[in-house]
C-alpha cells in the first residue's frame, strides 16, 4: 500500500512536519490537521488508511474525537501519547485505538509502525481463497464476512478485536502467548508494548459476554475455550 493515505492530526508543527517527511518519503499521500474538530472532518472528507492522532489537541482533545471517529470508521488509528499519560493509553485503547506510540518517539519507529500496520491492512482485504467459517459450540466466526456470533446473537468487533479472536479460535485448546499474538495480528515486526492485547483482549471478552470463552493462563498468555461442533 505505498499509495496509502495517511491522516496525521497534531498540534507541533514540528511534529507533522517530520512525521509527514518519513511518511512522504515511504510513498504515501499525506494528509493533516492541527486539532480535534479539523482531524475529524479530514477524516470524513479524505477517507484515509490509517490516521496518526496525538492525545493533546485543542479544540477537542484525540480521545474525544477518536470515540466520535468511532462512531462512523473503523480506519486503523495509532495513538500518540506523552509518557506521563499511562491512564490516557489505557483509555485510549479501550475508546478504539488500534495502537500506540509514546512521546518522545522515533520518526522511523513510527513509519515501520505505520508500514506493518498496512501490511496487515492490505493481508486482511486480500482473504483467503478459501474464507474460512470458525463453528463452535456458542461462537461461529465467518472469516469471510468477518462476522461474529455468540449463542446466535451478533457481535460487533473492531478489525483488531476480530483477529484475536480469530487468531484464537484457530488455534483452540492452545494457549497463545502475548507476543505470539502481536506477531499474529499487528505483524512479526511489532516492537510496541504487549499491554495492547490485554486491552483488546478485555473488550472482545466484554462483547461476547462471557468471559469464559477466553481463559487466562497466568504468566503465559491467553487460550480460547469454546466447545467445536
Amino acid at each position: 500500500m505505498s499509495n496509502a493515505k495517511i491522516l496525521v492530526v497534531d498540534d507541533e508543527p514540528s511534529i507533522v512536519n517530520l512525521v509527514s517527511s518519513y511518511l512522504k518519503a515511504d510513498g504515501y499521500d499525506v494528509f493533516t490537521a492541527a486539532d480535534g474538530p479539523s482531524g475529524l472532518k479530514a477524516a470524513r472528507a479524505y477517507k484515509p488508511d490509517l490516521v496518526v492522532l496525538d492525545i493533546m489537541l485543542p479544540g477537542m482533545d484525540g480521545l474525544e474525537a477518536l470515540n466520535r471517529l468511532r462512531l462512523e470508521s473503523q480506519v486503523y488509528v495509532i495513538l500518540l501519547t506523552a509518557r506521563t499519560e499511562e491512564v490516557d493509553k489505557i483509555v485510549g485503547l479501550s475508546v478504539g485505538a488500534d495502537d500506540y506510540v509514546t512521546k518522545p518517539f522515533s520518526p522511523r519507529e513510527l513509519a515501520a509502525r505505520v508500514k506493518a500496520a498496512l501490511r496487515r491492512i492490505q493481508s486482511g482485504q486480500a482473504g483467503r481463497t478459501e474464507p474460512s467459517v470458525l463453528s463452535f459450540r456458542r461462537v461461529r466466526i465467518d472469516g469471510g464476512a468477518r462476522l461474529v456470533a455468540v449463542d446466535q446473537r451478533p457481535v460487533e468487533l473492531t478489525a483488531i478485536e476480530f483477529d484475536l479472536l480469530t487468531a484464537l479460535a484457530e488455534n483452540r485448546g492452545r494457549v497463545l502467548s502475548r507476543e505470539q499474538l502481536l506477531e499474529k495480528v499487528w505483524g512479526y515486526d511489532y516492537f510496541g508494548d504487549t499491554r495492547v492485547v490485554d486491552v483488546h483482549l478485555g473488550h472482545v471478552r466484554q462483547k461476547l459476554g462471557d468471559e469464559r470463552l477466553i481463559a487466562t493462563v497466568r504468566g503465559v498468555g491467553y487460550r480460547f475455550e469454546d466447545e467445536p461442533l
